[in-house]
């Protein structure tokens, strides 16, 4: 199946792009970003600059909280072949334009890629471009809810996440 992503978020006063691979299936059907209630991308963002208060229902709200924070969102791919969620389906892909979105807002001075394919992705189509290679690169565990070896939940999940906190 062809799947698309979506626009980014971002404005003027943005610091951070955190960047995914491919939005997953329930996020792609609501069209926002990391809709899936078992992901925990917003309660880690909650978690790292609202310590205590859970995310709010309204994505209007997770958004403006997001970028009241310095956050901006966006994937590195714009379209791929993928049937479900798994980023290990991803074939065909075709990046988002990084370098364009970074020139335009040039206050993104890191780049946090949300998981190792997001990573994997951003290096091997940008990896020498000159607006990518000025930023500061930072790989992060996935949000998404599979366990991993390293990381079972949100707790150590966002353990690890707080390292964006000390840059």
């Amino acid at each position: 199946m062809n799947v698309h992503s979506f626009p980014p978020i971002v404005d003027a006063d943005s610091r951070y792009l955190i960047l995914g691979s491919m939005p997953g299936v329930a996020s792609l059907r609501a069209q926002r970003y990391y809709w899936n209630e078992r992901n925990f991308m917003w309660r880690i963002l909650y978690g790292l600059f609202s310590p205590g208060s859970a995310p709010s229902e309204r994505y209007e709200d997770r958004v403006a909280f997001a970028l009241n924070h310095g956050v901006a969102l966006w994937d590195v791919i714009e379209s791929c072949e993928r049937p479900g969620s798994l980023d290990s389906n991803i074939k065909q892909v075709i990046p988002n334009d990084i370098p364009g979105l970074l020139a335009r807002f040039p206050k993104i001075g890191i780049l946090v890629c949300n998981g190792t394919k997001s990573h994997s992705e951003l290096n091997k189509h940008f990896g020498t471009d000159p607006e990518v290679v000025k930023r500061r690169i930072i790989r992060m565990p996935s949000t998404s809810p599979i366990p991993t070896r390293d990381y079972r939940g949100l707790d150590d999940r966002l353990a690890a996440w707080r390292a964006l906190l000390e840059v």
